[in-house]
């Protein structure tokens, strides 16, 4: 294995134990406070880590059709849940709750789908990397979580820069965002973007999880503060 290949290796290993550790953090800070958008976070950032982890496996050589039908699962999936956690900002627990059907509807659609589509490892892997194209059916599936999803991420970021101004909501929807359009910075020429492109993303949700917990305890306008509020997001 090449100089660069060995860092490249060694990059996808280290990005899979950090978004793992935020996954952690975000599992710990719900069972802590019960605040259900804590969940959210730690259930995608839960999916995100894995898809490293298959993306790690597939550079290491393991490519078969299993592995790369559970990345395409994994890569739509966790822009919906991801985008659950950024949904809290519209203050709307209708909207909360027929968005999170929606989402769970649609992500079982998804993995049917994904592993019921035959896909041909060459098709999808060059030199090791996940060159993310899957069969054109498969896209369109995925369209059904990532679409609806990416319009709750940039509306979010939107709302809470006019209503809020909290630069932790900011940094949570920004890095969801990154990591759920991670996949389309595989580049022929310089597939290596997607990785720092992952990167960014984590350190903009590491920074947004570590003030997230101040950030809760504050009750929005016209909102009382404490176990009411938290059920509500």
């Amino acid at each position: 294995m090449t100089v660069p290949s060995l860092v490249i290796g060694i990059s996808l290993g280290l990005l899979s134990l950090a978004l793992a550790f935020l996954a952690f953090r975000g599992f710990r800070q719900y069972a802590r406070t019960r605040v259900r958008v804590q969940l959210a976070w730690g259930v995608g950032l839960t999916l995100a880590a894995s898809a490293m982890v298959l993306e790690t496996a597939v550079y290491a050589g393991e490519v078969n059709e299993p592995v790369l039908q559970a990345y395409v699962f994994l890569s739509a999936v966790l822009v919906g849940v991801l985008s659950l956690g950024a949904a809290r900002v519209m203050k709307s627990p209708r909207f909360q709750r027929v968005y999170a059907a929606y989402v769970v509807a649609a992500s079982a659609l998804v993995g049917v789908a994904s592993f019921l589509t035959p896909i041909a490892p060459a098709s999808m892997v060059s030199g090791g990397i996940i060159t993310g194209d899957p069969p054109f059916s498969l896209i369109l599936f995925s369209i059904l979580v990532t679409g609806p999803a990416t319009v709750v991420l940039l509306a979010s970021a939107a709302v809470s820069l006019r209503r809020t101004r909290k630069w932790q909501n900011l940094l949570l929807i920004a890095g969801a965002l990154v990591l759920g359009a991670g996949g389309t910075l595989y580049i022929a020429s310089f597939p290596v973007a997607l990785y720092y492109g992952e990167f960014i993303g984590i350190v903009f949700l590491f920074f947004g999880l570590m003030s997230l917990p101040q950030s809760t305890t504050l009750a929005p306008a016209g909102l009382p503060a404490g176990p009411a509020l938290e059920r509500r997001l």
